[in-house]
């Protein structure tokens, strides 16, 4: 293996390269390396240390892997008071990413040039961290307070163009290094010698509040605006002090594990399907709005896309849903006007049935939840397009093996399901057939990361990982409503948990008549050793009360703005009076109990199947799909912070008191007996 750190001599110039792929992260073998190349350097007499990267990056932070490791020297702080204090000019070259500590260490140098592509900040809280090498004190000193709480609390990422506007960079220069080495030093103190930034209390309270409204409940970004403030009026290393006491702290918090844990997942996920195949074209089925997003994300990266509907009215609907999706990108500024109009005749077709379709490489179905309308659909697919496509249907809940029957080649044939709205959730749950081939897999994986998309590998059940998972959420939650909790109570507990919204909110958005439908085709109702809860189907069947879409549904609405239902509330408590349950009171911390052990028991059942691979995987969707707080980790990481053996125990206790609804998954007691999570499923084999 090659040295992470390189060191060249040129024209008395040291020429410091930062070698460690990927993304040249400062492992302790990096920052031995930075510092024997310091050292040479110096003992060579060079007049000028330039300081770069190699490959895309320029340095993209610390090694996260070591957070969870005591600090090993030498210290990234210490090197970064090295090369400010050096007699020899440090020049920083950027010729990529410089984030986290990589920034940092620029931050220390005499001067920045930057390669026009770069990007530079410091995002060490969507680790739930703050920088530790110094960056909430030397950023405000350079480019002043309120540049600093921009970008520090948000852990936004920018440009280069930016970064010079803001006087974080000196220059930009298509070879940053040759630059570099010619640079004129700029005439100014070294970056902790700057002036501390005048305060603003008024800018720091308005930071306070955004922080809170974009990361409600989470630490960091709160502690770093506070080290923010600290530099307008503390010394330098008073100031550096606070700063490492405070990422110490946190590195080892349980936000700071949830939020590895959860960028660690992502980066698994997104790091498949490499060898799978380039798709070019793709013909989509339904121009509804699933269909016209899904259409309109691959029009996107570049493909060309034939949007099927029945008839002329549905084309022109489709036509429209499409042209709004670029409408609101022109408005949003992610698109001209002209390059909106100008992708739409370039990308798109639109076609009346199936016959004179191109001759794809992928079709996508986004029609109605029906089964027999899907298999109508592939067999029209299947005849149409050549025998090679893949066929993909984007359904919610229905047995995708069950939809490839007819179709003369089933390993080309996956589910791939999209998230709502599909141009801009992260998440595709792509469901993997019975006789799906590893080849198939791979190019819808390899498709997934073109969209930037966080692939989730699931198996066949009904509603997969994610809907499976929220159905068994709304069915304890329905459960807690007979027994006493009403639907604005338990929305206002998970909300306090972290969620991003209560089941019944999230319902009222979705509309009831979905659940009511899946609950009909389950025949929960009827269903032997099933507790059935009726306050859902009543509300529907009595009220038609549909949600947000009927202007009414476990809420009322007051000029958008949900309202406790008088009538919804009385129907819950009708429901316990019929059922002969007397109803008492429920405290939020049960609520959350409750539905949150309910989580993490399907998830069990789920990984005791093989529908996911990994525990990890689930998180994902959760997090991702659902709006499970991403500072929690997901429901299983969170339930290996908070204690397996306790979650069995809450889950046995409710088991003893309610059999019909629980019961500890063989998966879980094993995992709780054991102490950790599940491997992943190659390994439980």
């Amino acid at each position: 293996m090659s040295d992470p750190v390189r060191l060249s001599l040129s024209d008395g110039v040291a020429l410091i390269t930062i070698d460690n792929p990927p993304v040249n992260v400062t492992s302790r073998a990096v920052r031995e390396g930075l510092v024997a190349a310091l050292d040479a350097a110096a003992a060579a007499g060079a007049g000028r240390v330039v300081l770069t990267g190699a490959g895309r990056a320029f340095v993209a932070g610390a090694d996260a892997k070591e957070f969870d490791a005591a600090p090993h020297p030498p210290h990234l702080p210490d090197i970064v008071a090295r090369i400010e204090a050096s007699h020899i000019p440090v020049v920083a070259a950027i010729n990529g990413a410089a984030l986290g500590g990589g920034l940092e260490l620029a931050l220390a140098c005499a001067a920045r040039v930057a390669a026009p592509g770069a990007t530079l900040g410091l995002p060490e809280v969507t680790l739930g961290v703050v920088p530790g090498a110094g960056g909430t004190q030397r950023l405000p000193r350079l480019v002043g307070l309120a540049a600093a709480l921009s970008l520090i609390p948000e852990g936004r990422v920018i440009g280069a163009a930016e970064a010079q506007a803001i006087g974080l960079v000196d220059a930009l220069a298509a070879d940053p290094v040759a630059a570099a080495r010619a640079l004129p030093l700029p005439a100014r103190a070294a970056t902790g010698a700057l002036p501390a930034p005048a305060t603003d209390a008024a800018a720091l309270a308005a930071a306070r509040q955004q922080a809170a409204r974009r990361s409600p409940r989470q630490i960091a970004p709160q502690k770093a605006i506070d080290l923010i403030e600290a530099a307008c009026t503390l010394p330098l290393a008073e100031g550096l002090r606070q700063e490492r006491e405070t990422f110490l702290a946190l590195k080892t918090s349980d936000q700071a594990a949830a939020l590895r844990h959860v960028f660690f997942a992502e980066r698994a996920a997104m790091g498949r399907g490499k060898d799978g195949a380039e798709v070019g074209s793709a013909v989509v089925v339904g121009g509804g709005t699933m269909g016209a997003a899904i259409a309109y994300a691959l029009a996107g990266v570049g493909l060309t896309v034939a949007l099927v509907e029945t008839d002329a009215a549905a084309v022109a609907r489709a036509r429209a849903n499409v042209a709004r999706l670029y409408a609101e990108a022109v408005s949003r500024g992610k698109a001209t006007a002209e390059t909106a109009e100008a992708e739409q005749a370039a990308r798109f077709r639109f076609h009346i049935g199936y016959d004179d379709l191109p001759a794809a490489d992928l079709a996508i179905e986004a029609v109605f939840e029906d089964l027999a309308v899907k298999r109508a659909v592939f067999a029209a697919l299947d005849a149409a397009l050549p025998k090679t496509a893949i066929l993909a249907t984007n359904t919610s809940y229905l047995d995708v093996n069950a939809i490839a029957e007819g179709i003369a080649n089933p390993g080309r044939f996956l589910g791939l399901h999209f998230f709502s709205p599909a141009h801009v959730m992260k998440l595709l749950e792509v469901v993997r057939g019975r006789q799906t081939t590893p080849a198939t897999l791979a190019t819808a994986l390899r498709l997934a990361a073109r969209l930037k998309k966080i692939p989730v590998l699931a198996g066949v059940c009904d509603g997969f990982i994610g809907n499976r998972i929220l159905t068994r959420y709304r069915q304890i939650c329905d459960v807690m409503l007979i027994e006493g909790a009403l639907p604005a109570q338990v929305d206002a507990a998970m909300r306090g948990f972290g969620m991003a919204m209560g089941p019944y909110e999230v319902q009222d958005l979705s509309g009831l008549d979905i659940a009511y439908a899946n609950r009909k085709r389950l025949g929960w109702k009827t269903k032997p050793g099933f507790r059935y809860i009726p306050i859902a189907d009543r509300i529907v069947e009595e009220t038609g009360r549909l949600g947000r879409k009927t202007g009414a549904g476990w809420y009322d609405y007051d000029g958008g703005k949900p309202v406790p239902s008088a009538l919804i509330d009385g129907i819950v408590t009708d429901a316990s009076a019929r059922a002969g349950i007397a109803r008492r009171a429920f405290t939020d911390a049960e609520i959350v109990e409750r539905a949150t052990a309910a989580m993490v028991e399907e998830g069990f059942r789920i990984l005791t199947e093989g529908i996911a691979r990994r525990a990890a995987d689930i998180d994902l969707v959760l997090v991702h799909g659902y709006g499970f707080p991403r500072w929690r980790g997901g429901p299983m990481h969170w339930a290996a912070r908070t204690g397996l053996a306790a979650i069995a125990d809450r889950i046995a206790g409710h088991a003893a008191a309610d059999p019909l609804s629980w019961a500890v998954p063989p998966l879980l007691a094993q995992a709780a007996a054991e102490g950790v999570l599940p491997a992943d499923a190659d390994a439980r084999r």
